[in-house]
């Protein structure tokens, strides 16, 4: 009982862990609004990138070692969705992380890799779909971080939640315990939760309508109001 409390909570903490922005103190500059983009236009994609390769271990770290251990699919699937709870709602961040996608990812590749393999079907056309035109005019241009930053895109975050929503139906397809199952479907609520829940208080402040707020939400991960912002300080 005692190991199983610990070891989830421990990968509450590990996923809570602030490495995005302090990879970008390390370069001297604030990170604001999506912290993938913010750390991209800002640093470099080195940096991103490293940034998301530590939210990937975050996300599966936890569930492989609590597989590795010989511990039960309810305590592991309860693992790996601490830990994107903690990247979502960190205790050293003030409960106010990242929206959980890329953990998220990284949790159901190691709890159900061939689900997420169906999953990513719909998340790869959604990635083309947005880069490729992107790629194409920053070629155009000098600034090749165009690619990843620029307008906000539609497509990416419908693509994102399809493919959460495909993820339990695909384990179930695929048949995978009820646990497996079940934890696939709690992350698609959790990814769909901290959509509607960011900065929520900002909308509310400036728009009376509700469906359009949730509907911005829930399918484009969209705020009417600026979800997350910061007075920006760089060295570069």
């Amino acid at each position: 009982m005692w190991v199983d409390v610990t070891l989830i909570l421990g990968a509450y903490l590990l996923g809570s862990l602030p490495h995005l922005s302090t990879l970008a103190k390390l370069r001297g500059i604030d990170l604001e609004g999506d912290y993938h983009i913010s750390l991209w236009e800002r640093a470099g994609p080195l940096l991103c990138f490293t940034g998301i390769l530590g939210e990937f271990a975050k996300g599966a770290i936890p569930v492989l070692i609590a597989r590795s251990l010989g511990f039960s699919l309810p305590i592991i699937a309860l693992v790996g969705l601490a830990a994107v709870s903690g990247q979502m709602w960190p205790i050293f961040s003030r409960f106010d992380g990242e929206k959980g996608n890329t953990i998220g990812l990284a949790m159901a590749a190691a709890l159900a890799p061939k689900s997420t393999l169906i999953a990513l079907v719909p998340i790869v056309i959604a990635v083309i779909l947005r880069v490729g035109p992107r790629l194409l005019s920053a070629r155009r241009s000098t600034d090749h971080r165009s690619a990843i930053g620029g307008v906000p895109s539609r497509i990416l975050p419908l693509g994102m939640a399809t493919g959460f929503f495909i993820l339990p139906f695909a384990s179930w397809w695929l048949g995978k315990p009820l646990e497996i199952i079940m934890g696939c479907a709690a992350l698609f609520i959790l990814i769909m939760l901290r959509r509607l829940t960011a900065g929520i208080r900002k909308d509310l402040a400036v728009s009376t309508d509700i469906k359009a707020i949730i509907t911005r939400r829930l399918l484009y991960d969209r705020a009417t109001a600026k979800w997350r912002q910061q007075p920006i300080r760089t060295n570069r």
